[in-house]
């Protein structure tokens, strides 16, 4: 993969914002031609961590709007159109044309235009007297928002909660089912692999494994598809295995406490897009975000946030130190070297060394100023996270936590915690963990544990939840076939499907160490070898002949690259461990790393409360992102 997913994302909005010319990388519009680009929030989004203001301004792109907005006329400007395929945005795009708004009309969607929404456009633009105007339609296969140059999300921020509704009907989930497979579509067409696909039985991942075969399949059919020109990732001639993984898999992972920079920024500073906001006093910013403060984008620009986002806060902060030290010293040695010659005789030699310096500094100037601008950033960011940490006793959490989930068991700490520091949300977590990670949780310390939670006045749901799927396991594993008839009544085979992926990712997590499970599952789907961790998992290869779908097809490997993707939520955590794995091997792996949404663990707590509501269990109304 010699272009990250990043870059090659990239590289198609550069050719859309140039009216769909080709651009030799790194170049920029002709300046003569001037753009208006509209945009829906979905695609605003997309575009948000991924090119700024100034560089749209490069394209030629003189101003930006929103869809749904009402728009002055300019009438003799081309317009860019880049949407979601909706019947709104189809009505939206009609009502513009006919007013003749602007010159000309570009359209791109961000993927495939259905058949009946293109009819329907074709029948408004002929209405309204206005077809001329659109220029071109183009299916642009982006939905989805890269967040790191091998990270990305599909904004689909309810799928876990969608998916796992005990009330959910067929079609709900199909929908669902068919958003993500449609995204997946989105992102391969964009890299230009097909890759071979692996997933456990049962559940979303195989649902979502089938459908995206299905659509491989259809469109490898057609003789110019998207996957013609660029059959391999990078300099690899061999394709990457795709791996699949329902949020069930590895539970405690959404919900646990982070000590790592990247996921504690996401997690604790509320990072939205690659961009978060701090006050200027410690320990103000809160775990939902701050409206006001100081705002930074953190992306691959930044160069220590890409070389520390994996490292422990402690060592980040000892860094930010180094960093600042370093700094004042090239400053100071730059003010030496500049300040002219002790013996007040300027000889020719003299002059030539001082200009020399000087035009030595004049030339560091723009590093230094760079390299502090960096460094007073992330003073600021680890400054806001100490402040937190200590109001919250958040190291005591994140060690208790990775003790239950390293050892399968707990000390008598964890109620002296609960009835601690901390907010609401923090103690709710440690609980849901526990529930989790503990092997064996005695019906008298889980009451006391929720005793501690109902004297906090904290909403249980999400912990009653819990609870109740660990209580379903147990059933399950004990009586199998009488706690499957008792499944029917909300659920049936579906949800059954999710218990039995919660009880092997409690297995995978107590074995081995704490190497997440996930990891070792991608560790063993990349070597293709048997394990009894991934013996089960089904194949797909949509270049196979039909029918050959299942264990006994031979996937080629073992495999240099990967596209692991998380249906339900994924997280900066699982990001940092994969990458963290991919980097160790010889030679270096290369691993995308892909999620429904990415998810803080208070964002996800709150999807396991609303399932708690939906399944009757619930506990106080008060909301568990209190203070």
């Amino acid at each position: 993969m010699a272009l990250s997913l990043r870059q090659k994302q990239m590289d198609a909005v550069v050719r859309m914002l140039n009216l769909n010319h080709p651009v030799v990388t790194g170049g920029t519009a002709d300046e003569e031609v001037y753009k208006v680009l509209i945009l829906d929030r979905f695609c605003r989004d997309l575009l948000s961590p991924l090119i700024r203001v100034a560089d749209l301004r490069k394209h030629g792109i003189t101003l930006y709007l929103m869809l749904e907005n009402e728009r002055q006329n300019i009438p003799d400007v081309p317009a860019i159109y880049f949407v979601q395929p909706s019947q709104a945005n189809i009505q939206r795009i009609i009502i513009d044309a006919t007013r003749g708004i602007y010159e000309t009309f570009h359209l791109n969607f961000s993927s495939s235009l259905a058949r009946p929404l293109l009819e329907e456009l074709a029948t408004g633009t002929l209405k309204g007297d206005c077809l001329h105007r659109i220029v071109k339609v183009y299916d642009q296969y982006l939905e989805f928002v890269t967040l790191e140059t091998a990270m990305f999300s599909l904004a689909q921020p309810q799928a876990y909660v969608q998916l796992n509704d005990p009330a959910a009907q067929d079609h709900d989930v199909e929908a669902v089912i068919e958003g993500i497979a449609n995204g997946l579509f989105s992102v391969l067409a964009t890299l230009g692999v097909v890759p071979v696909i692996r997933c456990a039985r049962g559940g979303p991942a195989e649902m979502v494994a089938s459908l995206l075969d299905t659509r491989l399949r259809d469109h490898l059919v057609s003789r110019n598809n998207l996957f013609t020109e660029a059959g391999h990732m990078g300099t690899s001639f061999q394709r990457p295995v795709m791996c699949l993984f329902d949020r069930n898999f590895e539970l405690s992972v959404a919900v646990q406490h982070v000590w790592s920079y990247r996921p504690l920024v996401h997690d604790v500073l509320g990072m939205k897009l690659n961009r978060v906001s701090v006050q200027g006093d410690a320990g103000s910013a809160g775990a939902k975000g701050n409206r006001g403060g100081k705002s930074y984008e953190l992306d691959d620009t930044d160069s220590f946030w890409v070389a520390n986002g994996n490292a422990p806060f402690p060592k980040v902060a000892e860094e930010v130190e180094i960093q600042l030290n370093r700094y004042k010293q090239n400053v100071e040695e730059v003010n030496r070297k500049t300040g002219g010659s002790n013996e007040g005789d300027f000889g020719e030699i003299d002059m030539v060394g001082n200009t020399k310096h000087l035009m030595n500094a004049v030339n560091s100037l723009p590093e230094l100023t760079e390299r502090k601008r960096i460094i007073d950033k992330h003073t600021n960011i680890a400054t806001a996270l100490l402040g937190e940490i200590k109001s919250r006793s958040l190291d005591g959490f994140c060690s208790m936590e990775d003790e239950m989930l390293s050892k399968g068991s707990v000390d008598k700490g964890l109620l002296a915690l609960l009835k601690g520091k901390g907010s609401k949300e923090d103690k709710l977590r440690l609980a849901v963990v526990y529930l989790l990670g503990v092997e064996t949780t005695p019906a008298a310390e889980v009451e006391a544990v929720e005793g501690a939670l109902r004297e906090a006045d904290i909403d249980l749901s999400a912990f009653l939840y819990v609870k109740r799927i660990k209580s379903l396991i147990v059933s399950l594993s004990s009586a199998q076939a009488a706690s499957r008839s008792n499944l029917g009544g909300w659920g049936e085979k579906f949800y059954e499907q999710a218990l039995s992926s919660i009880t092997a990712g409690v297995k995978n997590l107590l074995s081995g160490g704490r190497q997440m499970a996930l990891t070792r599952a991608v560790e063993s789907l990349m070597e293709a070898k048997p394990t009894p961790e991934t013996d089960s998992y089904l194949v797909f290869d949509p270049r196979a002949p039909k029918g050959s779908a299942g264990i006994g097809s031979v996937a080629k490997g073992p495999f240099k690259e990967a596209i692991v993707f998380m249906i339900g939520g994924g997280n900066y955590l699982e990001y940092g461990s994969l990458q963290e794995f991919a980097q160790r091997q010889q030679p270096i792996k290369t691993i995308i790393y892909g999620a429904t949404d990415v998810l803080s663990g208070r964002e996800f707590l709150e999807q396991l409360a609303v399932l708690g509501r939906k399944m009757g269990v619930g506990g106080s109304t008060v909301s568990v992102s209190t203070q």
